[in-house]
């Protein structure tokens, strides 16, 4: 019975995938809120497979937060860089985990094709990014006790600071590289998603 759901499983899993990627066609067109349920923001695919537009900008993911002592008090902490700490799992590691490499900058690109300038999602994957990204800062922060045993974790507000890569001294191109930031709205972290809830 167990082969059988797996098998079963592994079959819808795999249309899905399939759905999702191949042309628009009659059954992706009538079931497409279902697919884009089942395939997205966890096995969400593309065919960048060799980069042919190599990134041009050094994107810094930082996130803080408010926490609630048990008396019910709110102070906010500083920023937490998660782009740092993604840098120094991967320094010196020479097999290092995809989730390590892409998870966050992911997480960001999703985030930012589904949302416009004043940050409101555009539909469901709009929805779906934001609370992949905020789930991901709120794993993030617990790793990183922000809220002590006693504290929880009431909101979070995410900044993605970028800046231009400068072009080489034998290039012409002229690029600012100042850092540009955009500062997320504060979103409240549900009850369940704090404390390890979410996994």
């Amino acid at each position: 019975m167990a082969a059988v759901a797996v098998a079963v499983v592994a079959c819808v899993h795999l249309g899905m995938v399939f759905l999702s990627v191949a042309p628009a066609n009659t059954l992706s067109k009538r079931h497409g809120d279902a697919v884009d349920a089942w395939v997205y923001p966890e096995f969400e695919q593309n065919w960048k497979l060799f980069a042919p537009n190599p990134l041009q900008q050094n994107i810094t993911v930082q996130v803080r937060a408010q926490v609630r002592s048990a008396a019910g008090e709110t102070f906010t902490t500083g920023w937490y860089d998660l782009s740092a700490q993604d840098g120094r799992d991967i320094r010196g590691n020479l097999l290092p985990s995809h989730t390590q490499q892409n998870e966050l900058r992911r997480a960001v690109d999703f985030y930012a094709g589904t949302h416009d300038g004043a940050n409101r999602p555009a539909g469901l994957r709009g929805e779906l990014s934001q609370a992949y990204l905020r789930r991901i800062a709120v794993l993030r922060l617990e790793r990183e006790h922000a809220a002590k045993p006693q504290e929880e974790l009431a909101r979070i507000q995410v900044r993605i600071r970028s800046a231009a890569v400068a072009p080489p001294p034998w290039s012409e191109e002229k690029a600012s590289t100042e850092p540009v930031d955009r500062l997320l709205p504060w979103w409240t972290v549900p009850a369940g998603e704090a404390g390890g809830g979410v996994r």
